[in-house]
């Protein structure tokens, strides 16, 4: 039977990581996926740029039955520290909107340079390793895997989420977690595209592929991002973004135009292009497909001369105020993450290490801890993994 001191459990972007903190302070760490590759989810990220952090991380970009958790672990190793780690490996990378950090190359960078620093410090990488059992003695823990058994002083739980099956996501960790009577909090897809019932899709699917400004809103938590209209529903960041919020049965309000007052701006224009037709003076401030739907929702024709300010008072609330209750998500298959997780509580937030279980650890996306679309999760993963890496 193999031994070592910790065996990490999964090789994405938290496994990989946390292996080479702990192979850098001397640990002997063999590092355990089912996957043929590692860092797959690092190598489709940013439209294969990895969106690696954000410079803008903090517990409120986060969602948590305990919001304040990860801050122990997201102050003691920062967006600027892994920074450090990226420009010590020569990896160029560029700054775009809101602080999102993404390569310059291929999101294969990121993966080579934590594969090489665990490698630099000894450990291994078992891959096309399912693991079938963890169990823990006197002595440690004992883990069947298909290469045989393996027993380790420390286990570090670093699986994912439920989020992209084909990638080979499964509920591993939360099935580990709750073998050793660790409670695991609801989980779902997050940032994720919402689907509408066929009714409603009647009207958006004409429009699929446009895409626009929006500000969207459920209940008190809105995003000012753009909007992409699918076959489905609706997709883009801000739908992404509100997916974690929202819940079946809850409707979501569509700003359209959110930096214009419409009703305003058409009744200035009224005076100077009256004689156009309504839905083409509004195609000069949305989408062409967007302009004559909206005009038609509104119930509304004829030329922008002959609209009264009610009138253009009833487009401007059908453009800025687009409420639209979604029937569902397109699931695991195409969400980005898996909100919810191992419960926090059963977590010390300084090291990831259970409370009740000494020598277990779990960081990552199987934690209760989801990040905003943006890098952020990604922050979470290498703050976590520093954490429980200097702690076995």
């Amino acid at each position: 039977m193999r031994s070592c001191d910790v065996l990490v459990l999964g090789a994405g972007a938290a496994g990989l990581f946390a292996a080479g903190e702990a192979a850098r302070r001397g640990r002997r760490v063999v590092v355990i996926d089912h996957a043929a590759r590692p860092g797959e989810k690092i190598r489709i990220s940013g439209g294969g740029r990895c969106n690696f952090t954000n410079f803008a991380t903090g517990p409120d970009r986060f969602l948590s039955e305990n919001p304040r958790f990860a801050v122990s672990a997201l102050s003691r190793f920062t967006a600027r520290d892994f920074v450090a780690r990226i420009d010590a490996a020569g990896i160029a990378w560029h700054e775009k909107a809101a602080g999102q950090l993404f390569c310059d190359g291929s999101a294969r960078q990121v993966t080579d340079m934590l594969v090489g620093g665990l490698r630099e410090g000894g450990a291994e990488l078992w891959l096309s390793t399912a693991v079938e059992t963890v169990e823990r003695g006197a002595e440690g823990f004992r883990v069947r895997t298909a290469q045989g058994e393996v027993a380790a002083r420390a286990v570090i739980v670093a699986t994912g989420g439920k989020s992209i099956p084909k990638m080979g996501a499964t509920g591993l960790g939360y099935r580990i977690a709750q073998s050793f009577g660790l409670r695991v909090t609801e989980t779902r897809p997050a940032l994720v595209p919402l689907t509408f019932a066929d009714q409603d899709l009647a009207g958006v699917r004409p429009m699929a592929g446009v895409s626009l400004p929006a500000r969207i809103a459920v209940g008190k938590t809105a995003f000012d991002e753009p909007l992409l209209f699918t076959h489905r529903g609706l997709s883009g960041p801000g739908i992404l973004q509100i997916s974690s919020y929202w819940r079946e049965g809850e409707e979501i309000e569509a700003d359209l135009l959110p930096s214009t007052d419409l009703a305003r701006a058409l009744a200035a224009l009224r005076g100077q292009s009256g004689r156009q037709a309504l839905h083409t003076a509004l195609a000069g401030f949305l989408p062409d497909k967007v302009a004559a739907w909206s005009v038609a929702r509104a119930g509304l024709s004829g030329r922008l001369a002959d609209q009264s300010n009610a009138r253009l008072d009833q487009l401007a609330g059908a453009v800025h105020r687009w409420r639209i209750k979604p029937v569902g998500s397109e699931g695991y298959r195409t969400a980005e993450v898996t909100l919810g997780g191992v419960d926090t509580a059963a977590l010390d937030a300084r090291t990831m290490q259970a409370r009740t279980v000494p020598g277990l650890y779990f960081i990552g996306e199987v934690v209760d801890v989801t990040g905003w679309l943006g890098g952020y999760n990604f922050q979470w993963a290498w703050s976590s993994a520093w954490a429980a890496g200097q702690a076995v």
